[in-house]
């Protein structure tokens, strides 16, 4: 979701916003005339204080000023009938048998059986954007519900990309949400998995949550409140870093460059960075044939049915 205020004309000004005081909260917010919100960050931008606050029942984020809202504190036991605290209890769950010291896919993979939700991860890379599948997603008047598993070394690398996409967004081809996917993405080739990607020695979770989801909103986006892992490799104390950060976990149903296939309610995964071009090239072929779930539905939506484990 755009920023409906001065951020985003900042940010098209090629000027980020100043972000100060970033941090995790979790307030139960009201204001005369609107359905509570939960809160989950408070911040300064541009010196205002803001806070980053979740539709519970939609899972929909947006910025609001603090100045707009009363909030108090809350904890994840009152709030565990909402949709939004069963979708982060259940895709954080983490396996009885952790294999090989880690969990692979963790996380929600699946939503409802009608039609599936296609995602995108921007790890680092120094590929241009692959803008012509994107393109070849968009439907004249009907923007296409896109979730992208936003790296903060992809972003500080590809400025012209990122402008690309909020421009898709803004003239309605593209309906966006944006994922968190860690922000330095470590990753070694050839090292065992148990010890790569966020499983790395010295890697700081909770900074790797916090900081991309800053420079998105310095940029003039806003995060929403799912994760996906790099590599989709995690553990048990990822995972509760993650819930306690009150994020949903995203896995995938269909790697579409591994699986080669995807069946209805899958989450699907691509690599629209350049690095997987095979993944890209079977979608397209898929998409031509007729051979994938549809409709393609927002990201939000996926949790549908989820409960606590």
């Amino acid at each position: 979701m755009a920023l409906p205020f001065a951020i985003a004309a900042v940010a098209a000004q090629a000027a980020p916003a100043r972000i100060g005081e970033y941090r995790a909260v979790f307030e139960q917010c009201r204001r005369d005339g609107a359905a509570p919100r939960l809160a989950i960050r408070r911040m300064t931008v541009d010196g205002e204080g803001m806070i980053l606050t979740v539709d519970p029942a939609t899972l929909e984020t947006a910025l609001e000023h603090d100045r707009d809202w009363s909030c108090a504190g809350t904890d994840d036991e009152t709030q565990k009938d909402t949709r939004y605290i069963q979708a982060v209890r259940s895709s954080c769950a983490s396996p009885a048998t952790v294999k090989a010291g880690f969990i692979a896919n963790g996380g929600l993979t699946h939503g409802s059986p009608a039609g599936s939700f296609v995602t995108g991860d921007l790890c680092p890379s120094h590929k241009p954007l692959a803008r012509h599948f994107l393109e070849r997603l968009e439907t004249p008047g009907t923007p296409v519900p896109l979730a992208l598993s936003m790296s903060g070394g992809w972003l500080s690398r590809h400025p012209a990309d990122f402008q690309w996409l909020r421009d898709q967004e803004h003239a309605g081809a593209l309906r966006i949400t944006w994922v968190d996917h860690s922000f330095t993405h470590p990753y070694v080739p050839g090292r065992r998995l148990s010890e790569n990607f966020l499983l790395m020695e010295g890697v700081d979770m909770r900074a790797e949550i916090l900081k991309t989801e800053q420079l998105l909103i310095a940029n003039g986006e806003t995060p929403s409140v799912f994760f996906r892992f790099p590599g989709l490799v995690s553990n048990p104390a990822l995972m509760k870093v993650a819930g306690d950060y009150h994020l949903i976990v995203l896995g995938a149903g269909a790697w579409l460059a591994k699986t080669l296939s995807a069946k209805p309610g899958d989450v699907i995964l691509v690599h629209p960075n350049g690095n997987e071009p095979a993944g890209l090239a079977l979608f397209a072929n898929l998409l031509a044939a007729g051979k994938l779930p549809q409709p393609f539905r927002r990201i939000e939506e996926a949790p549908e049915g989820q409960s606590p484990e």
